[in-house]
């Protein structure tokens, strides 16, 4: 990936980031129901992440949304923890490094934030991203935090900040 910039995500990106999330899941054989698929917030990722203590990242290269991930508070849960959401890239600009820049993008804007923890759900044949994941120092957990309504995403992992 020869070039390319992560930002924050803009409005005119929403139909791009909605028709790459929904790729990915169908290329993975995601579950519509109980995953990302189905959120409403992907019809309007820009306005979703719009609020205090949370951001929605996007890489762009010559144009075109290639991946993307936010951060925002974890749901239904009192505490300094965020989650890391909507992680998905597109086949070509995977095991390059992108997914462990955006990584690095995410949590520090957690950090400045004040979160402490990061939190992530995913589901279990998804090694590639696991594999980010434990690299990046998350750690499993044996049950979910919160209820961010992906019943179907059954690993659990968290990091200190």
């Amino acid at each position: 990936m020869s070039s390319y910039v992560i930002r924050e995500i803009k409005p005119e990106d929403n139909e791009q980031v909605k028709d790459l999330i929904r790729s990915v899941l169908v290329e993975m054989g995601v579950p519509k129901v109980g995953t990302a698929y189905e959120d409403a917030a992907l019809e309007d990722m820009h306005a979703e992440y719009d609020a205090p203590k949370m951001a929605y990242f996007v890489v762009e290269a010559e144009g075109k949304i290639i991946g993307g991930a936010g951060i925002a508070p974890l749901a239904n849960f009192e505490g300094a923890i965020c989650e890391l959401q909507k992680m998905y890239f597109l086949p070509e600009v995977r095991g390059k490094g992108v997914g462990a820049q955006m990584m690095t993008t995410c949590l520090e804007f957690a950090k400045e934030q004040g979160f402490q923890k990061c939190y992530i759900e995913t589901l279990p044949y998804m090694k590639q991203a696991q594999k980010l994941y434990l690299r990046s120092g998350f750690e499993a957990l044996e049950k979910p935090l919160g209820d961010t309504g992906h019943y179907n995403c059954t690993v659990w992992l968290i990091k200190d900040l």
